[in-house]
């Protein structure tokens, strides 16, 4: 009996989420299609009593992304994220969900602007969700992510870098772009091993100790060139440490910091 009544339970669970499924495969339908529509004409606005004239052209192509940005989703389980980005309260969403065993599932077609980055900023661009793909990996941030999960994140950064000509410096973490409000991917991502796939940067280890910082080096704008907005420097900081120093995290500069920001700088300035 006792068997019965965790069969129902269970069955109720798995329809419930089908159930959620289906309502959110619904309105994306729904709402792609409405968007089609009002990408059909061009309505014209009016200002200050004046209409602006509409002549439509013929040369356009739908925007394409430019950035990549990585999280890790701080949830138990995909079944707990895929819900997450199911459900219409939430008003989260990613592109891309990559499981502990390697699964990819995109959510969202590549073109449409996901809400996953929410207020951040890299370099001169003040709203990453408008011109970059996000991907969520199923990790609660206090555990190492996997093989299977970093190897398929790998084959998933060479399809998208190269169907959008995405250069590798904009592959970056939700921690640089929204730096004090966000610490994901945790200090055990492995940054260093996607940048020798060829995604993302890293310095060059090999001249750490040699390396003579010229007395008018400044680290500051060292970090505002790599990408990181300097508006709250102690958050900057931690930010960059947690991506180029995470056993060393504070937010403070110490030496070999400041050698990393100047050997950055020289990795940015060959591209």
């Amino acid at each position: 009996m006792r068997y019965f009544k965790y069969l129902v339970i269970l069955l109720a669970l798995v329809s419930c989420s089908k159930d959620i499924y289906r309502v959110s495969k619904t309105s994306y339908k729904k709402q792609a299609k409405v968007l089609g529509k009002s990408l059909k004409y061009i309505q014209p606005d009016t200002l200050n009593n004046k209409v602006i004239t509409v002549i439509e052209s013929q040369n356009f192509s739908l925007r394409k992304p430019n950035f990549i940005v990585i999280h890790h989703t701080d949830q138990d389980s995909c079944e707990e994220t895929y819900r997450t980005f199911a459900l219409k309260q939430t008003q989260v969403s990613s592109h891309y969900v990559i499981c502990d065993d390697g699964t990819v599932t995109q959510m969202l077609n590549d073109m449409l602007r996901g809400w996953h980055a929410g207020n951040s900023s890299w370099r001169s661009v003040t709203d990453l969700n408008s011109v970059s793909i996000g991907i969520e990996l199923d990790n609660d941030g206090e555990e190492p992510f996997s093989y299977a999960q970093i190897n398929n994140l790998i084959w998933l950064l060479e399809n998208l870098t190269e169907k959008y000509n995405i250069p590798k410096q904009n592959i970056i973490g939700h921690a640089d772009v929204a730096p004090g409000r966000k610490t994901d991917p945790s200090a055990l991502f492995p940054w260093k091993i996607l940048a020798e796939s060829g995604f993302g940067i890293w310095y060059d280890e090999t001249k750490l100790d040699s390396v003579k910082l010229d007395e008018n080096f400044n680290s500051t704008k060292a970090l505002s060139f790599i990408g990181y907005n300097i508006s709250n420097l102690e958050n900057a900081i931690y930010s960059f440490k947690l991506h180029f120093n995470p056993t060393e995290l504070s937010d403070t500069l110490t030496e070999k910091d400041k050698k990393i920001l100047y050997l950055l700088e020289e990795e940015l300035l060959k591209l």
